[in-house]
Parts: structure tokens; C-alpha cells; sequence
């Protein structure tokens, strides 16, 4: 299943954003994170700047975890009320380097409320075509960030913020490597 490209991005950077609170120190403590996570995202539109922007983000974080690691049924309930809240109303939009792709919020909205809606309808499409087990938790013992799994197969255990794989691989290694003798 190959989702659309705003939906894979928009996949990403809800889990990029779930994962800064996966780090010590929180990757989304000061007004520079989050002007360095919007950056890094690609996150256009107005912006207030105050430390209440920055707790609401914090607040969806939190959210999104929760939603990623729902049941589908509980998953939909979080989903409908972030669009909810939001008041969100779908519809095409062409701006900077994007091509038409789908906006539910106007460019004016507070920040969390473009994030949660944009989060919010890629969360659709993933709960729209079953795959809710593409969002993971980190398979890593001593990790818990998340997963988005977009490979074919589904077969992603690890997560990005740091070298889960590499050390699972080595330590598996090690292992086979012991048992040889």
C-alpha cells in the first residue's frame, strides 16, 4: 500500500514529532525546538511564538502517541475530534514548493491546529485502509520511540532517532558469532 506523498509526509513528521519526546533532554522543550522542528518539517503558515504555542504542541505530541498506539476503533474517536476541534474543512491548495494537495485548516489557523488537522488526515487514510500496523513502537528493548513502517513488505522494527537497528544487528551478531564458538 503506497499512501500519497503529503500523506507519507505528514506521517513522518507526526512521528518526527512524537519522537522528540523520546530523547533526553526533550527535543521540544524551548521556542528554538520548535522553530527548528517546524523548519526541519517543512511547516508553513502563520505562527505566534509564545510559550503557549509551544505547550500545545507539546499537548498534540502526546496526543499523536496516544493515537499511534490505539486500537483502530479508539484511533477513530481521537481522530474525529481532532478534526473536530480543529474545524477543519477540506481542500485543495497549491503553495511554495508544493503541488495541489489537501489543507483543512486556513494558513491563519494556530499552529497545533494545522499540525493536529494535517496529522489528523494522514491518520485518516492510514485507519481508511486498515494499516494501523504500520505505526509501531521502537521493537529496540531499550527504545520506545515510534515507528511509521512504509515499506513494502511491513517489515520495519526500528525506529530513526538513533541506531536501534545497527545495535540490534550487531548484538544478534555477537550472539550468532558466541554460539560458533
Amino acid at each position: 500500500m503506497a499512501f500519497a506523498y503529503d500523506t507519507e509526509v505528514a506521517l513522518i513528521s507526526a512521528a518526527a514529532l512524537i519522537n522528540t519526546g523520546k530523547e533526553e533532554p526533550d527535543q521540544m522543550s524551548t521556542l528554538a525546538d520548535l522553530d527548528r522542528f517546524l523548519i526541519e518539517q517543512d511547516f508553513s503558515g502563520s505562527r505566534a511564538r509564545t510559550s503557549a504555542e509551544l505547550a500545545a504542541v507539546v499537548r498534540l505530541r502526546a496526543e499523536l502517541e496516544e493515537v499511534w498506539t490505539s486500537s483502530e476503533d479508539d484511533a477513530v474517536a481521537h481522530v474525529n475530534r481532532i478534526l473536530s476541534d480543529a474545524s477543519a474543512l477540506p481542500r485543495l491548495v497549491r503553495h511554495d514548493h508544493w503541488d495541489w494537495h489537501l489543507h483543512a485548516t486556513d494558513p491563519d489557523a494556530p499552529l497545533e491546529d494545522r499540525m493536529a488537522t494535517e496529522a489528523a488526515m494522514a491518520l485518516v487514510d492510514v485507519i481508511r485502509t486498515h494499516e494501523m500496523v504500520r505505526l509501531r513502537i521502537c521493537a529496540a528493548d531499550d527504545c520506545s520511540a515510534v515507528v511509521l513502517d512504509l515499506s513494502r513488505n511491513r517489515s520495519k522494527r526500528y525506529c530513526d532517532t538513533g541506531n536501534c537497528a545497527n545495535r540490534a544487528h550487531v548484538k544478534a551478531y555477537r550472539a550468532r558469532k558466541a554460539v560458533r564458538g
